[in-house]
């Protein structure tokens, strides 16, 4: 086991799992009580910490996929340093909820908007489109400040039909599944300050296609992943709004409404927002199927939504 390449992969898989990838290989194998003594006497198995329930992630109240491509979860690894270069190692992951399968784990120049975008339009490419992405609050995914936490990223998404999830502040349990990815990743790449993006893709095939997991019945995640039917063709130009109004966001997130300047978010800027007429003076405000808030009186101001709602209301194509 010291020979290969990405140490400690046997203590993470534990000895049911591994028992299962030696059958895979050999066609039969020893019981689970031998693997677990092995293990026992490499010093590779550490005690189980029992914790409270609310520790555990049981607080998080989300749905959760019922078929690949469902939903998407992302996140950034926290960092390590890279024991050749020294340099700050902090890879995108990216996940399929339903069959457990990584997407992604990229080092990337940067966690800018720029590069992380490049980096799902090859996902994107390769396969297809997903319903939801869900990730935590953080940039560039999410912003705290920005209306409905939208970002320019996430601006993105919703114009290619993407729903947006995300964890409760503070809450990375809600997003357990992910959370418990990054810590065998700890375990097993950043433990060894491992920095070389050839290393993470062959943790990450090994991960797909050789570990099976109990959720799925001792398969491993590509036995269940299958393509998005909803395939990425490039981005559109712009949203069109039928049986609204339609108003080009300023790259500055002002629209021009009755003459007037009128905020709305800097995350839209260069995409187009629809305006319905709600009643006397009053205006929704749509960016694809969320609806923004409203415009109210004259001159206008906008009146911003506190969360998310009605995600099949405006008719975009």
């Amino acid at each position: 086991m010291r020979d290969h390449p990405v140490e400690g992969a046997a203590a993470a898989l534990g000895p049911r799992k591994l028992r299962d990838v030696y059958r895979r290989a050999h066609g039969q194998a020893p019981s689970e009580s031998s693997f677990k003594r092995v293990l026992s006497r490499a010093g590779l198995v550490e005690p189980r910490r029992l914790r409270k329930r609310q520790e555990a992630g049981r607080l998080f109240t989300g749905r959760r996929a019922q078929s690949a491509n469902e939903i998407w979860t992302v996140d950034f690894k926290g960092w390590w340093y890279g024991a050749r270069s020294g340099r700050r190692c902090e890879p995108l992951t990216v996940r399929d909820e339903f069959s457990r399968y990584v997407l992604e784990l990229r080092l990337l120049a940067n966690a800018k908007t720029e590069s992380v975008r490049a980096c799902f339009e090859g996902l994107f490419e390769r396969h297809g489109l997903p319903e939801a992405i869900r990730s935590d609050n953080g940039v560039p995914f999410a912003s705290v400040q920005g209306l409905l936490g939208l970002t320019r990223l996430s601006a993105w998404w919703v114009v290619l039909g993407i729903n947006l999830e995300r964890g409760r502040p503070g809450c990375p349990q809600d997003n357990g599944a992910h959370e418990r990815l990054h810590l065998d990743i700890q375990r097993e790449l950043e433990a060894q300050r491992e920095e070389a993006q050839a290393v993470l893709d062959q943790w990450r095939r090994e991960f797909n296609e050789q570990r099976p997991h109990e959720a799925l019945g001792m398969r491993c995640p590509a036995e269940i992943y299958q393509r998005s039917s909803r395939r990425y063709e490039q981005s559109p130009e712009d949203l069109v709004y039928r049986g609204m109004q339609q108003r080009k966001v300023h790259q500055m997130g002002h629209i021009s409404w009755e003459g007037q300047p009128v905020f709305i978010s800097v995350a839209l800027g260069g995409w187009s927002v629809g305006v319905e007429p709600r009643g006397a003076d009053q205006w929704n405000v749509w960016f694809g199927r969320l609806l923004l808030g409203q415009l109210e009186g004259s001159p206008a101001i906008f009146v911003r939504a506190t969360e998310p709602n009605n995600p099949e209301g405006a008719q975009v194509q």
